[in-house]
């Protein structure tokens, strides 16, 4: 009964303390302040979202284009065929994909030229890998390699070679083996698709070809690499440690190590986003402190009053620290919610505000320089990002919100340790 007690004379007192000011600014304050929690809230959990759909969207088209979850090199023919079988009877892999990799100098018929990545694979391997076929999207004519002389190039690769579907191509270079000729201008293959995936990287330096063409392109009795994925990627090093010991003369590679320099910047580049954004509630949790430093100071009367009454210094604390909780709460709650409906909405907001920049700038020239309305043009910036789908991770949200509400809790609890100092028969003597 003591405990209900105590906890519904909190509420109470906090709440007188929140509603009734004498100065009539314990409520404003009080609702600047939340209003401040949930606009950090709500621009943490949207910008981090955004930056999520834009990393996944890297991460996600290198492990299935290019890295794979697992890389397996190595070995012998026979090895490498017992190896395959070992894999396609595994519950964990989801496919296991050869292929063979090198580095090219690509010409077309016009001219230009420009360094690529060639990768030799299954003809069938667009049909047969779901990941492969979701994450490689066809912008021109089709992922065909059924002839041996067919090519299918990257779209930034393709425009940086001023190539269509349908024309030419020569392979001027590759880095194979010693029994195949470095420079041969005969390599000439015709381009029967372009593509585009969710990394720019990929799209300005990949090619496919069949891997009918490995005797040309990389030599005889050339092992392929092995590409694996697996169910979840987490189970990465748990399967090479299984594998390693089935086969301990192949060599596995995970993801995390073969894109170790590029996962790390993205996981930098994202720490430091988050961390700029959280100095936000830097800012607010600095006017909350100072806020509740005046109240303190304005309620010494009250305080020394309650003390009299019998309240202990510590319950008197509580008061203002619970003040910082409800201050902190009602901010991070609409600041979650605002927070979801941006991400969620993201492209539809983006599009009007970029409509009503376009249309807002039309006016004004057409009032103001009418001369110059042949150069207004809608920015590309809003379509790029409003194709980026969010990616809303609950542990990360959960996790905003609940730094929001410590924030508070934390600025009022260093504001109220004032409330120690006050001597009760001091304060009834001043007044």
């Amino acid at each position: 009964m003591k405990k209900r007690f105590s906890l519904s004379w909190l509420v109470f007192v906090s709440r007188r303390f929140a509603t009734v000011d004498k100065k009539g600014r314990g409520a404003l304050t009080s609702l600047l302040a939340s209003l401040g929690i949930a606009f950090g809230v709500m621009t943490l959990i949207t910008i981090i979202s955004v930056m999520n759909g834009l990393q996944m969207s890297y991460i996600e088209s290198i492990l299935e284009i290019s890295s794979y979850h697992i890389r397996v090199k190595g070995g012998t023919f026979s090895e490498y065929n017992d190896f395959l079988r070992h894999a396609a009877a595994d519950a964990d892999v989801l496919a296991a994909v050869p292929f063979y990799e090198g580095q090219t100098l690509i010409a077309a018929d016009r001219g230009r030229q420009s360094g690529a990545i060639i990768h030799a694979v299954n003809p069938d391997v667009y049909k047969e890998d779901s990941g492969f076929r979701k994450e490689v999207k066809i912008t021109g004519g089709s992922f065909d390699l059924s002839e041996p002389d067919y090519i299918v190039l990257g779209d930034d690769l393709a425009y940086e070679l001023n190539a269509f579907v349908g024309d030419e191509v020569t392979l001027v270079a590759v880095s194979g083996s010693s029994a195949v000729s470095l420079i041969d201008t005969s390599r000439v293959y015709t381009v029967s698709g372009i593509f585009t995936s969710g990394y720019s990287g990929i799209n300005s330096s990949f090619v496919f070809v069949s891997d009918g063409n490995k005797e040309t392109l990389f030599g005889e009795n050339v092992l392929p690499v092995i590409g694996l994925k697996l169910k979840e990627s987490g189970t990465d090093s748990r399967y090479i440690a299984k594998a390693s010991k089935a086969f301990p003369t192949l060599s596995f590679e995970s993801w995390r190590s073969y894109n170790r320099a590029f996962f790390g910047a993205l996981r930098i580049e994202k720490n430091m986003m988050m961390l700029l954004v959280l100095l936000i509630f830097v800012v607010v949790g600095v006017n909350i402190f100072n806020s509740l430093r005046r109240i303190v100071f304005e309620r010494k009367d009250d305080i020394a009053v309650l003390s009299a009454l019998g309240a202990k210094k510590n319950e008197i604390q509580s008061i203002f620290i619970f003040q910082g909780f409800l201050t902190g709460f009602a901010g991070a709650i609409p600041g979650t919610a605002l927070g979801l409906f941006l991400c969620t909405n993201i492209d539809r907001i983006l599009l009007l505000i970029s409509n009503f920049s376009f249309h807002f700038r039309h006016a004004f020239y057409q009032f103001f320089a009418p001369e110059k309305m042949q150069y207004i043009e809608q920015s590309m910036m809003y379509n790029i990002f409003a194709s980026v789908p969010p990616r809303i991770i609950l542990n990360e949200v959960c996790l905003i919100s609940i730094f929001g509400i410590f924030a508070s809790l934390v600025a009022a609890w260093a504001a109220s340790r004032g409330v120690l100092n006050l001597s009760c028969a001091e304060v009834l003597r001043d007044e």
